[in-house]
C-alpha cells in the first residue's frame, strides 16, 4: 500500500472514530504501515487490572543499555567529522546538563545519520564527549536485573524528537497540542501572563501559545468510563513540578478533578503497599530522584527500585503491568535512527522496562513502541477510544506478555549505596 493511500485510510478510520486534530497529527507521515503492525487483543489482558507508567528522565537507550546482551545497543557512535569513537563513561552525576530542545534534537539526528551529538550544546566540552557515554550494568545493576527477569524493548521511542514538556504530554494524550519544546517560563496553565511554549503549526511554521491547552486526554476516557485514575506527581513549589502533564491541560487542572486526581509522588508507594491502586496511573518524581542530568543515576534507580518493591509487596502485584521509561533523548547519543511516524518525531530511542507477572521471563522485544503504545495497551485492555492517530496506529505491547503464564513472583530488589 502506498503511503498516500495508507494515509487516507487512517484518516477515514480517525473519521469514523471521531478522532480530532488528524491532519496536523500526520502531517508528513507518508513511510506507509509500520512494520510491525498492531496486534489483536489477546485473551487474557483483562488478567491486568492496574496499568503503571513511571517517566524518568533524559536518557536513551545506548546511554543505559549500549552493552546489554542481545539487545541492538552500541559502544561507539559517530561524531560530526565522521570518525567513530568509543562511548566513555557516563558519571554517576553528570557534570552539565546536555541541550535537548527540539533544534537540538534535530541537529543531533541528522536526517537519520545519527552523526552530530557533539555539536549540540553541552555534547562535547573540551573533548570529554560526554554525550557519546554510557552507563555499564555495574552502574544501573537494579535495571539490568530487571532487564534479565522481565522485558527489555530496544526498539521504543520518544514521541516527539525534543524535550520533555510535550514528550510527557504525549505520555497522556498522544499528542501535545503542537508543542515543540518547554516554555519560556512556568510550565501549564500556572503560568504568568505572557509565557509561551514553541508549536509546530499546520502549515509547517513555528508559532507560540501559552502552555494551556484542553485536547482530550487518556483520564477523560477513564473518567468517563468510571474507571479509576491518578497522577502521581511533585507539587507546586517543587523542581519536579515541571513534569505534571495535567497541569497543562485546562479541563483537569482547573476543575476538582485536578484535587481529586493529581496527587503527591510520595502518595505512591503507600498506595501500593496498601493494595489501594487506581486501574491507571502515571507516577513521575522530582529533579534529585528523575536521573535527569546531573543528577545521579543511583539515587534515581534506588528511588525506582523502591516504588517497585512496594508495588510488588502490595495485593495488587498479580494484576498489575508496569511501563518503566524515560522520557527523552536528554542530549545523550543512540545509533538508531528514530522513524517518521509524523512532523513531530518520534525522537531517539529511550530505555522501556514492563515489568508484570505477566512479562515474558528474560525478553527483548525489538517492536516499535513509542508512548502512544502505553496508551493503545491501556485502551485495549478498558475499551476505549483512541485519541489521535499516534495511538490509534502504535503497537500496542501486547506481544511483551504471555497471559497464559503462571503469574511471576514478586522481585524484591535491595537499594544499593550509591557513589
Amino acid at each position: 500500500m502506498s503511503g498516500g493511500a495508507y494515509r487516507a485510510r487512517v484518516l477515514r478510520k480517525m473519521a469514523a472514530a471521531g478522532i480530532v486534530g488528524s491532519t496536523l497529527l500526520l502531517a508528513g507521515c507518508n513511510q506507509g504501515p509500520p512494520a510491525n503492525p498492531p496486534s489483536s487483543p489477546q485473551a487474557g489482558i483483562d488478567s491486568i487490572q492496574h496499568i503503571v507508567f513511571i517517566v524518568k528522565e533524559n536518557r536513551t537507550f545506548d546511554n543505559y543499555f549500549g552493552k546489554f546482551p542481545g539487545a541492538e545497543g552500541a559502544t561507539s557512535g559517530t561524531i560530526s567529522t565522521g570518525q567513530t569513537i568509543p562511548l566513555g563513561h557516563t558519571p554517576d552525576a553528570t557534570p552539565r546538563d546536555i541541550c535537548h530542545t527540539w533544534n537540538c534534537a534535530v541537529t543531533a539526528i541528522d536526517g537519520g545519520k545519527m552523526d552530530k551529538f557533539d555539536q549540540i550544546s553541552g555534547g562535547n566540552v573540551n573533548g570529554d564527549f560526554l554525550s557519546y557515554t554510557q552507563l555499564t550494568a555495574s552502574d544501573i545493576p537494579n535495571y539490568y536485573t530487571y532487564a534479565q527477569q522481565f522485558v527489555l524493548a530496544d526498539h521504543m521511542f520518544s514521541s516527539l524528537h525534543g524535550p520533555s514538556f510535550p514528550n510527557h504530554l504525549y505520555t497522556i494524550a498522544s499528542q501535545s497540542g503542537g508543542a515543540i519544546d518547554n516554555p519560556n517560563g512556568a510550565w501549564g496553565c500556572d503560568a504568568t501572563a505572557g509565557t509561551t511554549v514553541p508549536v509546530l503549526k499546520s502549515d509547517g511554521t513555528i508559532g507560540s501559545v501559552f502552555p494551556c491547552f484542553d485536547f482530550p486526554t487518556l483520564a477523560d476516557g477513564l473518567q468517563a468510563a468510571n474507571i479509576s485514575w491518578k497522577y502521581y506527581a511533585s507539587g507546586q513549589g517543587e523542581e519536579g513540578y515541571i513534569w505534571s502533564a495535567f497541569n497543562a491541560i485546562n479541563h483537569i487542572r482547573n476543575t476538582p478533578l485536578w484535587a481529586e486526581h493529581v496527587v503527591s509522588d510520595k502518595q505512591f508507594a503507600t498506595d501500593a503497599m496498601n493494595g489501594q491502586l487506581p486501574a491507571v496511573s502515571w507516577l513521575v518524581t522530582d529533579m534529585g530522584l528523575s536521573e535527569h542530568p546531573p543528577s545521579s543515576s543511583c539515587v534515581g534507580e534506588n528511588w525506582t527500585v523502591q516504588q517497585l518493591n512496594a508495588v510488588m509487596q502490595g495485593a495488587d502485584w498479580d494484576s498489575t503491568a508496569i511501563f518503566l521509561t524515560w522520557d527523552d533523548f536528554g542530549g545523550f547519543y543512540d545509533h538508531v535512527p528514530p522513524p517518521l511516524l509524523d512532523a513531530f518525531g518520534a525522537g531517539p530511542r529511550v530505555p522501556l522496562l514492563i515489568i508484570s507477572p505477566y512479562a515474558k521471563k528474560g525478553y527483548i522485544t525489538h517492536t516499535q513502541y513509542e508512548f502512544a503504545s502505553f496508551l493503545r495497551f491501556a485502551e485495549e485492555r478498558f475499551s476505549l477510544q483512541p485519541l489521535t492517530a499516534r495511538d490509534m496506529m502504535a503497537n500496542d505491547m501486547q506481544n511483551s506478555f504471555d497471559f497464559s503464564q503462571t503469574p511471576r513472583e514478586p522481585l524484591i530488589l535491595p537499594l544499593r549505596a550509591c557513589p
